[in-house]
């Protein structure tokens, strides 16, 4: 597996201060955040961009986050299917490969249209993606109405039954929502798509927010089984460090970023 760290980690840096800042923290591998990527193109060109990224080395590994697409209807469902084929854009220009998916299932009411509907959508997200070269990773959200563990994400991946569709599996939402150890039985390297990863302490799960998030081995999560099973599927993808932690947010960056690459290291082992 190859270590990378989420640009939520740093978030109130923008995205020439984090490029800057992850190479002098010796982390060569970035998941882009897209609103700092977006914010950044207002004043600086593509070309520019590009160049930036290409004298730096740095390899970005996937964007984050698009929602949106699954069930929204009418006018909203435009919007959100215009602002989806811009960030496929930028992924194509880039050369991001991944682009996480986020389930819009918060405050939804169900009924029994609701989940043909999500896997139709979800299927045509994949053939805008397929068009760009994206592979799309949906996540799972712990605190949703729908969609909060594993085991539903990859049912949906497999119903929509789209080679370029896999499931991001964050551990902070693997353990928030009612994800079990035997849902890691499905994973294979065709549906895994990205792995972002964090602790909790001291916090119970069904409080526990993103900014409680902490380094990996600083909390309570049992990281054994997971680590186990990417190991045994031959995982050769992208381990995100994703911290959303205000204090992290006051620490110098490139100190953040040291300590989180030394923390996937023994994360990984």
């Amino acid at each position: 597996m190859n270590l990378c760290i989420s640009e939520a980690t740093t978030l109130p840096g923008t995205f020439a201060d984090d490029v800057s800042n992850f190479v002098g923290g010796g982390c060569r591998a970035m998941e882009v955040w897209l609103t700092k990527l977006e914010k950044h193109l207002e004043v600086q060109s593509v070309g520019d961009t590009q160049k930036l990224i290409e004298d730096s080395q740095l390899t970005l590994t996937a964007a984050a986050y698009q929602g949106g697409l699954l069930l929204s209807q009418g006018e909203a469902r435009k919007a959100h299917y215009d602002h989806y084929r811009r960030r496929l854009e930028l992924c194509q220009a880039f050369g991001i490969p991944t682009l996480l998916l986020a389930a819009d299932f918060a405050q939804h009411r169900f009924d029994e249209n609701t989940l043909p509907r999500c896997v139709v959508s979800l299927a045509e997200a994949a053939e805008w993606a397929a068009g760009f070269g994206v592979r799309l990773g949906l996540e799972f959200r712990g605190g949703d109405a729908f969609c909060t563990c594993l085991d539903t994400a990859l049912t949906l991946v497999e119903e929509c039954g789209r080679p370029n569709v896999g499931v991001c599996l964050d551990v902070f939402h693997y353990y928030k929502g009612p994800s079990k150890p035997e849902d890691l039985a499905r994973l294979t390297r065709a549906n895994l798509a990205h792995v972002q990863v964090c602790d909790v302490a001291g916090m119970p799960r069904e409080w526990m927010g993103d900014s409680d998030r902490v380094m990996p081995g600083e909390g309570d999560f049992r990281h054994e089984a997971i680590v186990g099973r990417l190991k045994e599927i031959g995982y050769d993808g992208y381990v995100s460090l994703e911290l959303m932690n205000p204090i992290l947010w006051q620490l110098k960056p490139t100190q953040v970023i040291e300590l989180g690459v030394s923390a996937l290291e023994r994360w990984a082992m």
